[in-house]
């Protein structure tokens, strides 16, 4: 292939797209050209594109038209050509990718584990999203399941640190977590770690098309509709985690529980003010969780081989269960080709794909 692809959308209208082709990038000393072969498409997705310039999403990944981002996607790519010792011709990685052909990359801090990409636009970037992972010494690596990785790792790590941030804090004295948008897959990685531990109940929300899937689970104690939230017993201490940044449900809940709201955040690509209804709410003020905060105190306590064992223990059990429970929690469906891109792209964006499918796709 002497040319690459790009997949571009609008800054103000991510449903408006353009493909782009240009020549294949040369690489020089420091430089590794990779080929991206396989990525997830998600509503994760839709939020960096959604609040790509609040949280500078576009940055990671620029194009010569200013008007047009690139939207950065989770996957799997090859190393084309390298000029980087240490990294190998048909090496495989893991990482943050452009929804594009082929990325150049700067490796830096190179170790058997991977590397950080050095690129000069990148250096003031959340430093999380500039790791890449090499596949043939990742512990949570399974050839087999690299659509299943593609699709949920970026989302469980999330769930996995929401988890043991609210352990650590003994769930604010509260006795159940309610989660929003219970058929989400950030939402219900949450739900499975939280079962697993035990000790609190674990609160469903969802629309009521999706309650047979949320309770086809087995991780929530409880499943109920938007429009059954007021039935809930509003004395009972309770911790809500908000995967759907619905202004007015927010309100709904923390007027309905008021006091015995112990805890109330936000998980997402935004801050409160972007999604209104924060101010003047009963009971404690709403708080935008942020992961990497939580990572980085297990490091500091646990050792970063300690906190990836202990990850990757959680990994595997939730994997179990995503992929061996009858129904399976999630069907992959694999897509290739321009036209196919477009339409799962479109899909995602309005809200029509179904709440088991988790989609990947390569360019061709």
């Amino acid at each position: 292939m002497n040319s690459m692809n790009q997949y571009l959308v609008s800054r103000a209208d991510p449903s408006s797209h353009q493909w782009q082709t240009m020549p294949l990038p040369s690489i020089s000393g420091g430089e590794v050209l990779l080929s991206i072969d396989l990525f997830s498409f998600t509503a994760n997705n839709v939020t960096y594109a959604v609040f790509g310039d609040k949280m500078k999403y576009w940055e990671f990944f620029p194009t010569s038209d200013p008007s047009r981002g690139c939207i950065p996607v989770w996957g799997f790519a090859t190393v084309e050509s390298s000029a980087v010792e240490g990294i190998a011709v048909g090496e495989r990685f893991y990482g943050y990718f452009p929804m594009a052909s082929h990325l150049v990359v700067r490796p830096e801090r190179t170790t058997p584990h991977g590397f950080t990409d050095g690129a000069v636009h990148r250096r003031e970037l959340p430093a999380i999203y500039n790791q890449y992972v090499r596949c043939s010494n990742d512990s949570m690596y399974r050839a087999d399941r690299e659509a299943e990785i593609a699709l949920l790792r970026p989302l469980f790590i999330t769930s996995f640190l929401l988890e043991d941030f609210l352990a650590d804090e003994t769930y604010f004295g509260a006795t159940q977590v309610l989660l929003s948008s219970a058929s989400s897959k950030t939402a219900y990685g949450t739900a499975a770690c939280l079962a697993r531990r035990g000790g609190v109940d674990v609160i469903g929300l969802t629309s009521p098309g999706n309650v047979e899937f949320v309770k086809s689970l087995g991780c929530y104690s409880k499943v109920v509709t938007y429009d059954e939230l007021k039935t809930l017993d509003p004395k009972v201490a309770t911790v809500y985690c908000d995967f759907a940044g619905n202004a007015s449900l927010r309100a709904t809940l923390h007027t309905h529980f008021g006091d015995a709201l112990k805890y109330s955040c936000s998980i997402g690509g935004t801050h409160w003010e972007d999604l209104g209804g924060s101010k003047d709410l009963p009971g404690p003020r709403p708080t935008l969780f942020f992961a990497p905060a939580q990572g980085k105190k297990r490091v500091a306590e646990w050792g970063a081989a300690g906190f990836q064992a202990t990850a990757t223990e959680a990994w595997e059990h939730f994997m179990q269960q995503v992929t061996q429970s009858t129904p399976r929690w999630m069907n992959v469906v694999q897509s290739t080709g321009s036209v196919d891109v477009e339409r799962v792209v479109r899909a995602v964006i309005n809200g029509e794909v179904q709440a088991r499918d988790g989609h990947v796709l390569r360019f061709g």
